[in-house]
Order: C-alpha cells, then structure tokens, then sequence
C-alpha cells in the first residue's frame, strides 16, 4: 500500500535548490520565519557527498528545521522521514527528525510526540542518516503516533546540544511505508491504524468508529491487545477479534454483520461475559431475530440474571430467539439453594397476597413457598417490602390464618424473573446441561409465549422450567427432551419436577421426560398436551408411583391425547382454590383424556393412571371424556384404571353429567370401567325386584344414576313359567355404595337382560 501511488498523495517535500522560503525556522506553520537570506543558512551546490544541500549553523538552544508545506496524516497511512546529515566544523550537535502536529482546523495537536530518536554526531565529514516513522496508530517502530486527531503535519530536524556547529542537510524525503505495518493480502481495516491502544485503559471507541466508517466493505481487524470501549459501539462490517475488549455493563457492542456468540466469545475472551453481551445486543438491536451460539459449549458457574445483562430493558415484546448450542452449568457455591423460614398471615379474601411477612427483605422473588395448606409449585411473583407482603403465583387451599413458610430460592443457568415481561421469547436447539448442580430456566413473572423447540433439559438439580407467574401464558414446548438427575433414586425419593404452568394455552408437543417427581404441573386452562412421552419407575417391586401430569385446576379445557404415560399418573386436583369446597362454577370438567398408552410395571395394586384429588367437598365430574386410550399393567395386576384419592374428600356422584368413558382396552386391569356400562344379568329364579350391581365398573366407582336401555335377551317367564311381556321401572344409585340399579317387575319374572347403566344425567 502506497498513497502517494494509489491516491496521487504528495508527501515529498521541495528540494533547498529550489529556495528556502518554503523551510522554516520555527515550527513550519504560516507566517512563521523561514530560512530565506538567513545569515546561518546557506545552499552549497557542489558538495562531494550530497547533489544539493543546505549549510545550517546551529545558533538556538534547539535549531528548529521545518517545511512549511502540510504533509497530509491519513489513518492507516505511515510515513518515513529521512535527513542525511555531516558536520562540517565547530560543536557536534544531536540530531533527529521532527515534525509539528497539525489539526483539521489548523491548530495544533498537543500531548503527541513530535520528535524521533536522536544521533549525536561523532566526526567531521562523516555521512549518518537520521530517521523517524510518524502515523495514526501506536504500532512497534512508529516513533511519533499521532492519534485520529492529527490531519496534517509539518516535518523537518530538530538540532540539539551544543551551539555553534556547522552541518550540511541533504534533501528531506519523505515516503509511504504503511505495506511494513499492514498485511497487502488480506482486506481488512486495522483500528490500531485508526489510533486504538490495547492498554486496557485509553478510551478507544472512536478509533473503532474510524475504522468502521473507513472499512468500506472490508473487515475490521482487532489485533492483539485489550481494548477499552466505555460506550456502546455499533460495528456495521464484519470484524476479527485477536485482541478482547472491556466495557461497562451499560454499554453494548452491537455487531450488525457479525453478531454471533463465537465473535462475541473472541471479543471477550470470557464465555459467561460474552454470552450476557450478546444478549444484550439482541434485545438491542433490530438486525438479529437470533442469537446463534455456533453450536458452541458454554460454561456457566453463577446464575446469569438475564435482566442485569440488559440494564436498559426491564421488558421486551419482540420475537428473539437463542439457538444451536450448549450452556453447562459448572459445579460451585454459586448454586446453593437459598432458604428462608418466616411467618406470615394469609387470609382467603386476599387469595393471591402473604401478609404481615417477618424478615421480607431476606425473600426473594421465584422463591417456591411451602406450608401447611400450599399446594405445589406456588411461587413468590412479587413483595412490597414497605408492606410486609408477598404476592403468590396461586391462591393457598387450607392456610387461614398464621404460620411459618419455608421459602426456598432456587438457582437457574439463566434466569428471566427480573423482567417484568418477556414476549414472543425462545430457545430452538439448545441443551442446558444443568449437571445436578443448577436448574435451568426461570420465567418472566408477565408475558406469552416463550418457545422450547428441540432443546434437552438435562439433569436438573430441582427443576426444568420454572413460571413464577403469567409468563408462562400460550408457552410452546415442542420436541424436547427433559432428562432427570434422579434416574437412580426411587420414585418416593424423587424431587425434581420437569416445569410448571400457571396460565392458559399451553402446548406440550413431543417432548420425552424421563424420572422426575412430576415431569409437569399445570394451573391454567386450555391447554394441549400431545405425542409426548414421560416415564417415572423404578425398580421397587410393588412400588408407588407419582403423578407425571398434575392438572391443578378444576375447569381444565384440555385436550391430553396420544402420549405414552409410563408407570405415572395424571393427577386432577383444585389444590390452588383458596376455598376449595364447591360453591359455584363447573367443578371437575372439560377435560378430555384420548388415544393415550398407559403402562405400568411392578406396582402396587392400588395405582391407578388417572386420579382425581378434591381439595375440598361438593366437587363433582362435569364434561370428562376418556376414550381410546391403553392401560395396561405388566408383572402384575392393578385394581382400576382411574380412582378418586380421597385424602381431603371424595367427588359428589350425584351431579356427575356428561361423562364418556369407552373405547378403552384394559390388560391386567381388574376392574374395567365404562360409561355407559354394558351389563348382561340373568335372573333365574322369579322376582319382582331385581338387584343388579355394577361391580365398581362405572368411572371413578361412581353411582348408578341413570339407565340409559334395558333389552331383553330371550323371553321372560313368571314363575309358572310361561312367557309374559311385562314392562319394569328402574330404581338408580341402590346399596350402600350407590352402585346398584333396581329392576322393579309387575310381577315375579325370571329370564336374563341387557343393560346400558350411566354414572351421569
């Protein structure tokens, strides 16, 4: 690279021949003395060593030689000056080449060097060449850099030491020597050139907005070094990083053509920092939809507050996505539970609010609250710590009153909760290798639809995914693997839950969940729950088994359909009514549970693999529908498919309305429930009054409350034994369990019968 090649630049200086108006004796600038009929200066044409030259004779403290003509400084561009010089007679003087710094508007740059090393002269007559490199950037061999500042610069020699001395000065050249500092080969634009240091300390954003302006299509090149930045800094062409920068938290690096994590991570030289930076330039930043970490591993040993990492934003509403890659959590302190116990009051007219809470400040907001009366999975969502008061993801089910709560704050790999909204958020292709060390993923407490498509979970130490609030609203799971730390552990021992919802439309697609306490528990309703398979055994022989699925609401509006539930249970409860005995609403409803493959091995004869658990009295089914499905137990038998856990209460049969259970298969499943229930009875002896039992086969071993046909099979006969045609009345929900219907004849008859019996209206 040469300028005064390639761009017609002018950087040599007359020759004295040609008159010394244009030389100096100051500091070159206009107006400044000049050498012209100077009595200590003189041309000497017809010197042996030098074609033309000028005869100095040093008369000040430091004999200034300056060509009054602007030798332009451009960024990137380095120059040589060289003088060949010889002492004639008198004092030796030390000689070195100078220059005065001139500004765009003609002032002077001041704190730059403007003098290169110096050569005393040794001997008379003696030829030595005195040299000095001056440019924009602080490289190795450049003696004056001069920084963005300088435009233009005025050049000559500075004499020092002794005065009196007579020397002769050949003509001053000047000459483009930047091909010794810049690669020719490659396209890149250097922000050394353009006056960055890599000290660490000096301020180098406008050097690196210099080079960004001048790139002009090419890369910037980052050589090595440490880069200070301390305000954001947007670079619109691609960029090489040898060197790292630092730069407050505040302030971002937006990279529009190379925003990815590995350019972040070579910017910063520290995977969790880099990490934060990028995210923060990507709810900065309306260039990138995604952050992609180039199927990176990144180590992460605290917690990331996702929020601190972006100081400006406290929500955001625009799709952004994270993808392609692996965040692992390194074993340390960092991740310790945090555990408070603290009383507190709660009152069920305030059904969501903790009040007159000890020691509030020492709680923090995510921490999951435990207690008597708490149902799973409720979450501190936010505290007024002037009002002594905690505001809860659900209601409490039996807490009236005061008590002392455990508070327990677990520790995710990245940590949303300081958003107050999160929108349109999500991760496509990314493994969070908790290593059973942290948990994953933690919720903003407001917002919708943050996704998970294609991403493992993988051994978290207490959960997967964590809604402390709202932000769970419309959450898309698709294709997902959460795989337990406590696959060892039997099930009674198990703690882990895979995530937990606390609004509406919620789809769990395809995901495969393996060995947690429960892989999900979900308030809310409307949600759709497909194709996914989860699994919890163990290797206990006649052993319990808990809940994969736990529905905590009573209006459910789901559809759970076609997933392969192993050796689990769905678990139906309204262990998040702060009144939880009925009073008003739809009760236990809008659920549909269809094409599903249930199995179990090795189980207590007691499982089932739907439950119901009221909390509370006078709940009732209200719109269930359970078809198609497969339950199927292995290495033993089970009673029944589906039962009522009734710790707090049984369900109120007679307002059971609208339930369909059929199309089901059953294999070593004791009793086979249906409604409507098929039952074929024969009488074989006369009487009038004919009681038939259901044998517990309607859903739930609920009551017979309706008599949908009855339908001879053959003739009836009195008890003379001829043939009569009588009509019976029905008398429903009979005997102590309610389960029986009463046939009620005109007269004593014998014979056999088909009936179709419902445990609704």
């Amino acid at each position: 690279m040469n300028k005064a090649i390639t761009d017609g630049l002018q950087l040599m200086p007359p020759a004295f021949a040609e008159g010394l108006n244009v030389w100096s004796s100051g500091n070159g600038t206009p107006g400044s003395d000049t050498y012209n009929g100077a009595a200590n200066a003189a041309l000497v044409a017809g010197d042996a060593d030098f074609s033309g030259c000028l005869e100095l004779q040093k008369t000040q403290s430091t004999q200034q030689l300056r060509y009054m003509g602007q030798t332009p400084i451009l960024p990137g561009c380095y120059l040589r000056i060289t003088a060949r010089v010889k002492a004639m007679s008198g004092a030796l003087p030390t000689v070195r080449i100078a220059g005065w710094a001139g500004a765009s508007n003609n002032s002077h740059v001041s704190g730059v060097v403007e003098s290169g090393p110096g050569v005393t002269l040794s001997s008379y007559g003696e030829v030595v060449e005195v040299q000095a490199i001056v440019g924009t950037g602080d490289r190795g061999g450049v003696d004056m850099p001069w920084g963005l500042a300088a435009a233009y610069g005025h050049f000559g020699l500075n004499l020092t030491g002794p005065s009196g001395g007579v020397i002769r000065v050949d003509d001053l050249v000047i000459e483009d020597i930047t091909s010794a500092f810049l690669r020719d080969m490659l396209s890149v634009v250097d922000v050394v050139d353009f006056g960055a240091v890599g000290d660490g300390t000096t301020d180098c954003h406008a050097a690196f907005e210099a080079a960004d302006d001048a790139a002009d299509g090419r890369r910037i090149l980052v050589p090595e070094g440490s880069y200070r930045i301390n305000n954001t800094l947007s670079l619109n062409h691609d960029v090489i990083f040898e060197g790292t920068l630092s730069m407050p938290d505040s302030a971002m690096l937006l990279l529009t053509k190379s925003y990815d994590y590995p350019t972040y991570a070579a910017a910063f030289g520290n995977e969790e920092l880099a990490f934060k930076k990028a995210f923060q330039a990507l709810l900065n930043s309306v260039d990138h939809e995604s952050l992609d970490l180039g199927g990176r591993n990144i180590t992460i040993t605290a917690p990331i507050d996702m929020q601190a990492a972006v100081p400006n934003r406290t929500s955001y509403a625009t799709r952004r996505y994270i993808r392609n890659g692996q965040l692992a959590a390194q074993s340390g302190s960092a991740w310790n539970h945090d555990v408070v116990t603290s009383q507190a009051s709660y009152n069920s007219n305030d059904k969501k609010k903790l009040k007159n809470v000890a020691n509030i400040s020492a709680i923090p907001v995510g921490a999951l609250v435990e207690g008597a009366g708490v149902g799973r999975e409720v979450y501190v969502t936010a505290k007024n710590n002037g009002a002594n008061e905690l505001t809860l993801s659900q209601p409490l089910y039996d807490a009236e009153g005061t008590q002392t709560y455990t508070f327990t704050n677990f520790k995710y790999m990245l940590d949303f909760s300081g958003f107050s909204s999160l929108k349109k958020f999500g991760f496509t292709g990314v493994e969070f290798q908790c290593n059973g060390v942290a948990s994953a993923l933690r919720l903003s407490p407001g917002g919708i639809v943050f996704v998970l498509d294609d991403c493992f979970i993988t051994r978290p130490k207490a959960r997967g995914i964590t809604s402390i609030g709202t932000g769970c609203q419309g959450m898309l799971i698709d294709n997902c693997q959460f795989l337990s730390d406590e696959d060892a552990e039997d099930v009674s021992d198990r703690v882990s839950i895979g995530l937990n919802v606390n609004s509406n439309d919620v789809k769990l697609r395809h995901n495969r969940a393996t060995r947690f306490r429960h892989w999900a528990v979900m308030a809310g309703s409307n949600h759709t729950i497909t194709g996914n398979h989860f699994f919890q055994g163990d290797s206990v022989a006649g052993g319990v088994r808990t809940a994969g699925l736990v529905v905590t609401d009573t209006y459910a509006s789901h559809t759970i359909s076609e997933n392969y539930i192993d050796n689990c249970s769905i678990e139906w409860t309204n262990e998040y009514d702060a009144d939880p005995d009925f009073s008003s609403g739809f009760s236990f409803s809008a659920m549909s549970i269809t094409d599903n493959v249930f199995l179990s091995g090795e189980v207590a004869a007691w499982f089932s693999y739907i439950v119901i658990k009221p909390y509370g009295s006078g709940h009732f089914l209200n719109g269930v529908s359970v078809t198609g499905n497969k339950f199927r137990s292995i290495n033993g038998t089970i009673d029944r498919a589906e039962r009522v856990d009734t710790s707090f209460s049984n369900l109120d049969f007679s307002r059971a309305k609208d339930v369909f259970f059929d199309g089901n298969t059953f294999h070593n499943v004791n009793t086979q429930s249906r409604n409507p229930l098929r039952i074929e009875y024969d009488k074989s002896s006369a009487a009038n009054t004919w009681t038939v039992s259901t044998g517990g086969s309607l859903p739930f071993n609920g009551h017979s409350r309706a008599v949908d046909a009855v339908t001879l099979e053959g003739s009836l006969r009195n008890s003379g034994g001829a043939v009569v045609h009588p009509m019976p009345y029905v008398r429903t929900s009979q005997g102590g369990n309610k389960n029986q219907i009463d046939l009620v004849w005109p007269e004593a008859v014998r014979g056999t019968v088909r009936l179709l019996v419902r445990v609704d209206r």
